[in-house]
């Protein structure tokens, strides 16, 4: 037997919207949407939803699986669900009215095409076509809008990644004879915070980000149009000094340092630490370096590399990346294992770096030391801790079980999980340095859900997201918690 929660409301009987529970008997492979048939035949009740084809391709089952748009013919029931209808105007229960979007998608429809008539070539390659094809299999479930983290806060701004999963469908198109560009800064596309949740939720897995938001950051800065000045001022750091953060000679680097005392063994493992971790927070360098010696693992820290070109990457400036992947590919030619300890560095190394000849086996520092820690040697630690996934670590990476196992092999360590531990908290994509507000905002939904756990300590692995969380919990004035990667917990233990 399972429970499961949903969310009923009728707007004619009913003041406002409410939970109720319901207990049934879970068959093999049973959907979300056999499960709502169970209950109204079980319990003789009348939730009212959508379904026709049953098979995943029409999309007008939607709705929210514990707050994740889904198709409720294609997504699992199990224990606990919380069920509740798509961010739309509620007719009952999880029926919404979809006109809203409906009509934005039409009107935009209009005014794309401007009235306008292009004649169809017949001769077209599918390869002419391939980018176009990449985004055309849409549904129109919506779910991606009712998932993503910046439509929720700023739904007037963002027009929302199915609206920019729309305007690439015609940006790509070979037949296209309008510039449409003016319209992708009109609707938000630099709102975008690279969080990928839209991908994972797609019903079609449609790389909206990648196949759609990231080409069209791309083509806005070809035609002149982008990036914003903020973005231009990190290409212009990347350009001049290889590192996307100026030198500050009060912290100095943590390359040169390490490496002034450097004995003529070289490893096969190497650490690529990343602009913040070698100017900004070299003390996150050195941390790993004492985990590494506790537990008699050697790593280099060669010189010479430089910015994984992420930054760029995320907002469309991509013409220098080639020449910073083929330096770092030159430096970490030697290595078998280079550990990154930055997630949008990893996935950057790992996912993009392949287009420019660079292959190297690439792990997290997570991934890399889950299975070489020695517990015997660590002491005793009086923290309750949280995690926050950073999205370029979870989505980007698949890397999410590997940092919880490390946690819980700290003695002493109370471990609270968040109620949305992979939700973004609005760092990534350009949009901490380009819409501040945009990643304040997202920062304290996090902090709403850290101040629940009762932690004293939110963990991760991405300078960004340590950042822009403790900003957010700055703003709130929560001087009792602190945010820090999961390898200075570590260092605390072994020291």
């Amino acid at each position: 037997m399972i429970t499961v929660k949903v969310l009923r409301f009728n707007p004619t009987e009913d003041e406002k919207p409410h939970f109720e529970s319901y207990e049934i008997e879970k068959t093999e492979q049973m959907k979300i949407l056999d499960g709502l048939t169970a209950i109204n035949k079980k319990y003789n009740e009348d939730i009212s939803f959508r379904s026709s084809c049953r098979a995943g391709q029409c999309g007008s089952c939607s709705l929210k699986v514990n707050g994740d748009g889904a198709l409720a013919c294609k997504e699992e029931i199990n224990d606990n669900d919380i069920i509740e209808p798509l961010d739309l105007p509620v007719i009952k229960d999880l029926i919404v009215d979809r006109s809203l979007w409906d009509k934005k998608t039409k009107d935009l429809n209009l005014q794309l095409n401007n009235g306008e008539t292009h004649e169809l070539n017949l001769d077209l390659h599918p390869k002419d076509t391939e980018d176009t094809r990449k985004v055309r299999t849409c549904i129109e479930c919506y779910s991606c809008l009712s998932t993503c983290p910046v439509v929720k806060d700023f739904k007037d701004d963002y027009a929302g990644p199915y609206f920019m999963r729309y305007l690439s469908k015609f940006e790509y198109d070979p037949r296209n004879e309008s510039d449409r560009l003016v319209q992708l800064l009109d609707e938000g596309v630099y709102d975008c915070t690279s969080c990928r949740k839209c991908e994972e939720v797609c019903p079609k897995n449609i790389s909206i980000y990648g196949k759609a938001i990231e080409k069209l950051r791309s083509k806005l800065v070809n035609g002149d149009l982008g990036p914003l000045d903020a973005h231009k001022a990190i290409k212009k750091s990347i350009s001049e000094t290889n590192r996307s953060v100026n030198f500050d000679e009060k912290i100095g680097s943590f390359i040169e340092d390490i490496n002034k005392d450097k004995k003529d063994k070289k490893s096969k493992v190497a650490l690529f630490t990343g602009c913040m971790v070698d100017y900004r927070l070299p003390h996150v360098g050195y941390a790993l370096i004492d985990v590494c010696k506790a537990n008699n693992i050697d790593i280099d820290v060669p010189k010479g590399q430089v910015c994984c070109g992420s930054p760029l990457l995320r907002t469309g400036q991509t013409d220098i990346v080639k020449k910073l992947a083929d330096i770092n590919k030159e430096v970490f030619k030697d290595y078998d294992t280079i550990i990154t300890i930055c997630a949008g560095c990893g996935a950057t190394l790992k996912n993009d770096y392949p287009n420019y000849g660079f292959n190297n086996n690439i792990m997290d520092v997570s991934e890399f030391l889950v299975d070489k820690l020695d517990t015997s040697k660590m002491k005793k630690l009086n923290k309750t801790v949280t995690w926050h996934d950073p999205c370029h670590l979870i989505r980007g990476q698949g890397v999410s079980n590997q940092p919880r196992k490390i946690i819980e092999m700290i003695p002493g360590v109370e471990f609270n999980e968040l109620e949305h531990p992979a939700q973004c908290c609005g760092a990534g994509g350009g949009v901490k340095s380009g819409k501040p507000e945009i990643a304040m905002a997202l920062s304290k939904d996090r902090v709403n859900e850290i101040k629940k756990t009762g932690a004293d300590t939110v963990l991760s692995i991405c300078p960004f997201c340590q950042r822009n969380i403790q900003d957010g919990l700055d703003a709130e004035e929560l001087k009792n918690i602190n945010v820090i990667n999961l390898i200075e917990l570590l260092k605390e233990a072994y020291s």
